[in-house]
């Protein structure tokens, strides 16, 4: 009986209430209907409520704060988040807007702005038990870490990288142009005859038929000396 008489008596209070709005908009009556709706679970009904007397009272700070409530309960942190601030800038020291938006921010993982409320209420009341629990749990959260990038390398390096690998294949190729101009060595033969010829360029090439040229010339030279003598 007495939970039936409690609901009874909440929607008596609603109507008396609702009357009370309807035949004087400006009055500040909405804001003991927009509580009851709260009490009823009707957080819609109280936000509607609240919404519609902050256009005829704007800046009205138990309002506001009554309004950042009804949304936090509605599940719209962004809403509340941005009614409340609204409020403590009109309002810096409001210790209900602070402890909401404290929790809210606890629930949403925002470090920096969740302890500043809790500054706010703690200079007041250091043994505040619910806020030093949120702090505690604010505290705790990872600060974001910045991802670091690699700077790019400066111009200069890839121009030195260029002019090693240039380098490093002239020293690859030079001793084999060096070995083929020095064909009067005995070990030149050795070396040309190990190079396979698909490796072999024109340039090796020619130079190779002319110093067969050469040797053959050579020969003939010595074997008609020979002759003669």
């Amino acid at each position: 009986m007495g939970s039936g008489s409690n609901r009874a008596g909440n929607a008596a209070e609603i109507d008396r209430l609702a009357l009370a709005v309807a035949m004087d908009p400006g009055s500040k009556a909405f804001i003991p209907l927009a509580e009851e709706y709260g009490k009823a679970g009707m957080w819609d009904e109280a936000a509607g409520v609240l919404e519609d007397g902050l256009k005829a009272s704007p800046n009205f700070i138990i309002a506001m704060v009554a309004l950042g409530r009804v949304y936090e309960q509605l599940n719209q942190p962004a809403k509340a988040i941005a009614i409340l601030e609204e409020a403590i800038k009109l309002s810096p020291e409001n210790f209900r807007a602070h402890r909401i938006l404290a929790k809210i921010y606890m629930s949403q993982g925002v470090k920096e702005a969740g302890l500043r409320s809790c500054g706010v209420i703690l200079a007041a009341n250091p043994q505040d038990v619910e806020v030093l629990s949120i702090r505690a749990t604010l505290e705790a959260l990872a600060d974001p870490t910045p991802t670091l990038l690699s700077p790019p390398q400066p111009a200069i390096e890839s121009v030195q990288l260029v002019s090693e690998s240039a380098v490093t294949m002239e020293k690859v190729e030079e001793p084999l142009y060096v070995d083929i101009m020095q064909g009067d060595r005995p070990e030149a033969s050795t070396d040309s005859a190990t190079i396979a010829p698909e490796q072999k360029s024109a340039t090796v090439i020619q130079l190779e038929q002319w110093l067969s040229l050469i040797q053959d010339r050579r020969r003939d030279h010595t074997t008609s000396t020979n002759n003669n003598s």
